[in-house]
């Protein structure tokens, strides 16, 4: 067995604290109980030797013969990581035996805790050292430091993930706290600032640490400004938080030089993508002849990327370093092209397909993208993407981004083209989604008028439903009318010719709500009967536009019951496409509806949840109608009326019905209609309702708890209370 040694270890003490790896050393003891051999990967600066130093100062006290501690990122040479290991454990030197030989022979019956650090550069020898250790010493344990596996049989893998960087309180902003204390005596730490930083830093330890030391000359908010540049701001000042990098970029550096050249390109290539991203996206983007087959799972394997399922990400300080090294390639400009000309592909096959069944996916897709399809709006001012993204911005919630980028690109590209007209279109949708609706209707008119100009019936016959649509909601149900009978005409000549029907589809719904408006409420739901029944499968965004009108008209004729369906099928719609502000507005629908059965504090619990979802999704509080609105806006264009004369001459459209189509009836408004942005007076009214019905205590206690209820929470209770929704678990305060 030979010589006993009195000497329990060499693992060196801790000069600060392991801030948050509870679970991982829970995790590391774990796999040591059970495993010869624990290798812990991730990216650089992760804080892998930290966690080995502190799960060895753990768990040595349970082995005998102690845990000893060997660092190899000086040793260049395989041939001499095993003498190495051996000066560690105080063995002498045999030269007629291999190194291999000795270490398994002293260890077969030793109890002990071998850790070995950087191993990336000698994965080859730390391999060939271990296989004989392991097979010959069933009771040495090793934890080995790797950004990549070993590949040694019994291998147990552990990735050593980023600290948490959620908010304040979170694991990253405490290890910022305690070493910028440590920095700076005394140093008091705004929380957001905080927060802010180690959310740019990604949570990676080493950058945090080196973002600590930057505290004793800048503040907080000054170090998160700059963290655009990450690896020329966070270099040393002192000693090594981690024994050997002094700067964020030779951490990170370290990595590309254990890299393949193919590894590298792809290293680079990847930087172009902000956000996570699918192989089909890196391979189209990145691909070429000489890089046919893009390593993305070896680049996972050294870390360099995480993949959570079928997406990969990189983090900040790689793809900074990753991005350097694009520019130094002279591939910046071709990549950063491709990206934007992948994302615009895409987004027309989403806007083709999206009045369809497979909506709901191209939903997802667009949220899942947001990353990308902004980087790419960002780099090029052109209107194509933005007009292409039209869905996006009038389905999904996402007008008021798609207003500001599409004002951009048309402001600065004036030249006519489909582009240009297909976004002046979107522009003016999304200022309808969004609640503007004198900007909706001068950017209509516009719009009209360059699809008039370029022969486009489809994009003409859109920009006059967008415009009546507008009308209505300024209050003038015949222009209204007027407008939606022409843009029959031009979407009946575009369906003819093999164009989907979107346009007839949302026509109809604001044809119907025409009627509402003006009290024909039988007719809407005729019209909204006809339109369900050419209802394509799969589709939710038009549906829940006819749904909301529904309700209303419902409600206008006195059934409830079937408003309240009709408003709960809307919500459902919105919500399964991800449309907050959508999800909202049918709320402010279920409120009316509840208000209108005498439930006051069902309706004001449901106006309290709308305003959340609203807030939620980042929608304006103040609602979708402003009285700003109703004052008009510029006139950029002229919009026809029926005869296609001037817009304020000819016939309304029917007469002017009254709630049983006689034109003797009396408006009814309900909650706001999404795609007419629906009367703040109905949610006024509803609200003055509401407080009568219930008193002012009780609705403003439903109130408080609605706006205290997640979206996600109130939507399960609208779906699963049915009729008898009303506000969770609580004593209401009395009437008095």
């Amino acid at each position: 067995m030979g010589e006993t040694r009195t000497c329990r270890g060499n693992v060196p003490a801790e000069i600060s604290s392991l801030v948050g790896r509870r679970e991982e050393l829970g995790g590391i003891a774990a796999l040591v109980a059970r495993s010869p051999l624990v290798t812990l990967t991730g990216v650089a600066g992760v804080g892998k030797t930290r966690l080995a130093l502190g799960a060895a100062g753990v768990l040595g006290g349970s082995f005998p013969d102690g845990a000893w501690f060997a660092e190899l990122s000086a040793e260049q040479n395989g041939a001499l990581v095993g003498h190495r290991v051996a000066a560690v454990l105080g063995l002498p030197e045999q030269a007629a035996r291999p190194q291999a030989e000795v270490l398994a022979g002293f260890l077969t019956d030793r109890r002990l805790l071998l850790v070995l650090d950087t191993c990336d550069h000698l994965r080859g020898a730390c391999a060939e050292l271990l296989r004989p250790i392991l097979a010959r010493a069933p009771h040495v344990r090793v934890i080995a430091t790797c950004r990549r596996p070993l590949g040694v049989p019994g291998e147990r893998v552990l990735r050593v993930a980023p600290l948490d960087a959620s908010g304040p309180g979170s694991d990253a902003v405490r290890l910022l706290g305690e070493r910028a204390r440590a920095a700076v005596p005394g140093l008091t730490l705004d929380e957001a600032e905080a927060t802010r930083i180690c959310r740019l830093l990604d949570g990676v330890p080493l950058a945090i640490e080196l973002a600590a030391r930057r505290l004793r000359a800048l503040s907080a908010r000054q170090v998160a400004d700059r963290l655009g540049d990450r690896l020329g701001l966070l270099t040393g000042g002192g000693p090594a938080p981690f024994g050997r990098h002094r700067t964020l970029r030779t951490a990170v550096g370290w990595s590309h030089e254990l890299c393949s050249p193919a590894e590298r390109l792809l290293w680079a290539r990847l930087s172009v993508f902000p956000g996570d991203f699918g192989a089909d996206d890196a391979r189209a983007v990145c691909g070429d002849e000489a890089l046919a087959d893009p390593p993305l799972d070896r680049l996972a394997e050294a870390s360099l990327l995480e993949r959570r399922g079928d997406r990969y990400r990189m983090l900040g300080m790689t793809r900074d370093y990753g991005g350097e090294w694009l520019r130094r390639l002279g591939e910046e400009d071709t990549l950063l092209r491709r990206h934007r000309d992948h994302y615009l592909a895409a987004a027309r096959r989403a806007g083709a397909e999206w009045y369809g069944p497979r909506q709901r996916e191209w939903a997802a897709w667009t949220r899942r993208e947001l990353p990308n399809l902004r980087a790419a709006l960002d780099r090029d001012d052109g209107p194509d993407l933005p007009g292409a993204l039209w869905f996006a911005w009038c389905c999904l919630g996402l007008a008021d981004p798609g207003r500001r980028y599409l004002d951009r690109s048309l402001r600065r590209h004036t030249r006519p083209g489909p582009a240009r007209t297909l976004a002046l279109w979107a522009r003016a949708q999304a200022a309808l989604s969004a609640g503007d609706a004198a900007a909706a209707r001068a950017g209509a008119a516009e719009a009209y008028e360059a699809a008039t100009a370029g022969n486009d019936p489809d994009i003409a016959g859109r920009a006059l439903q967008c415009a009546a649509a507008a009308s209505l909601a300024l209050g003038d149900p015949g222009e209204a009318g007027r407008l939606v009978v022409t843009a029959f005409e031009l979407l009946g000549r575009a369906a003819w010719d093999a164009r989907d029907d979107l346009g007839l589809a949302l026509a109809e719904v604001t044809l119907a709500r025409t009627l509402c408006a003006r009290g024909a409420f039988d007719r809407a739901v005729a019209i909204l009967d006809r339109r369900a029944r050419r209802a394509v499968r799969g589709e939710l965004w038009t549906c829940a536009e006819g749904e909301q009108v529904r309700s209303l008209a419902e409600l206008g004729r006195g059934d409830a019951g079937a408003a309240e369906t009709s408003a709960r099928a809307a919500l459902d719609a919105r919500w399964r496409l991800g449309d907050g502000t959508g999800a909202a507005l049918a709320m402010e629908q279920l409120a009316a509806v509840a208000a209108r059965r005498g439930d006051g504090r069902r309706a004001a619990w449901l106006l309290g949840a709308s305003r959340r979802a609203r807030e939620d999704s980042g929608a304006s509080v103040n609602g979708v109608f402003t009285d700003d609105a109703a004052t008009g806006g510029p006139a950029y264009g002229t919009l026809p009326d029926a005869a296609g004369g001037p817009s304020g001459s000819g016939a309304p459209v029917g007469g002017s019905p009254g709630r049983d189509g006689s034109g003797h009836g009396t408006p009814v408004y309900g909650g706001p209609v999404y795609g007419t942005p629906g009367f703040a007076v109905g949610r006024e009214r509803t609200e003055r309702k509401a407080r009568a019905l219930a008193g002012d205590a009780a609705h403003d206690w439903a109130f408080a708890r609605g706006l205290a209820t997640a979206p996600g929470v109130a939507v399960a209770l609208i779906r699963n209370a049915g009729d008898a929704v009303h506000p969770p678990t609580g004593r209401a305060p009395s009437r008095t």
